[in-house]
């Protein structure tokens, strides 16, 4: 088990669900944080409640290129790269889409991810050391109706891994792609416009993964021994077996 003491790791999305349990997963095993999100308050209540370790928070938005160049400009090294900031909007047939909700969808789950992983990459090879993971989706596995362009976001994610993989061969940088399921957070408020109704409905009848869970399985790619890289993890509750295939108690 590799240790994580005094590693810098930086999370996009980390102000609640699977960024916010990454950030209390990695400060317990002694990393470093730069926690990335647009909710200033809730930045500021997680560092407070962080304070066993180095919190430093950046207000960001992963869209906007020249705001994020600008940020890592004042960012030192950063050894693991956390992308999990992504969203999705609607759930409509392609031909009913909302071009608004696809261009959030692209711009976030796409375009921030390479931002980010293209200005922080070159200092890991620099340095000889660091680990990019990526935060994909079964949704980037299998196509689910309606589903359409969220799911192909997801599928770019991991195509986009795997090309930095085979472009950092030769380098000792890992890249995950960490793949959950069904996971409670806020995703379904999001992608419904804060239906709750509507949100609750995803999750019903079933036990999903909780954001923890998730988090303990990025923790687990991190630490492993420096020769060993898990490229793909994907992980589904119990009551799940395929994008749209569930295991539901009426």
């Amino acid at each position: 088990m590799m240790s994580l003491q005094n590693q810098t790791v930086l999370i996009t999305g980390a102000s609640s669900g699977i960024g916010e349990a990454c950030a209390r997963v990695f400060a317990e095993a002694g990393a470093k944080l730069i926690l990335v999100a647009r909710r200033q308050e809730r930045l500021e209540e997680l560092a407070k409640e962080l304070s066993n370790t180095s919190v430093h928070s950046l207000v960001l938005d992963v869209c906007d290129r020249a705001a994020v160049e600008a940020a890592l400009s004042t960012v030192s090294a950063v050894d693991i790269l956390i992308n999990n900031a992504g969203l999705s909007r609607g759930l409509n047939k392609l031909q009913e889409g909302e071009f608004q909700d696809w261009e959030e969808m692209i711009d976030t789950n796409i375009k921030g991810v390479l931002y980010l992983t293209r200005l922080i990459v070159p200092g890991m090879i620099n340095r000889g050391r660091g680990h990019v993971v990526f935060l994909g989706s079964t949704a980037g596995h299998q196509t689910y109706p309606n589903g359409n362009v969220y799911c192909a976001t997801k599928a770019a994610v991991r195509v986009i891994s795997e090309g930095l993989k085979q472009d950092l061969l030769g380098t000792p940088i890992r890249v995950s792609s960490v793949d959950p399921g069904l996971v409670e957070t806020e995703f379904s408020q999001v992608r419904f416009r804060g239906n709750s109704d509507r949100a609750k409905t995803v999750y019903q009848g079933l036990t999903p993964l909780t954001p923890m869970d998730v988090a303990e399985v990025i923790l687990f790619c991190a630490t492993r021994p420096p020769h060993v890289n898990l490229s793909e993890v994907l992980l589904m509750p119990t009551d799940q077996a395929g994008s749209m295939l569930f295991n539901r108690q009426t």
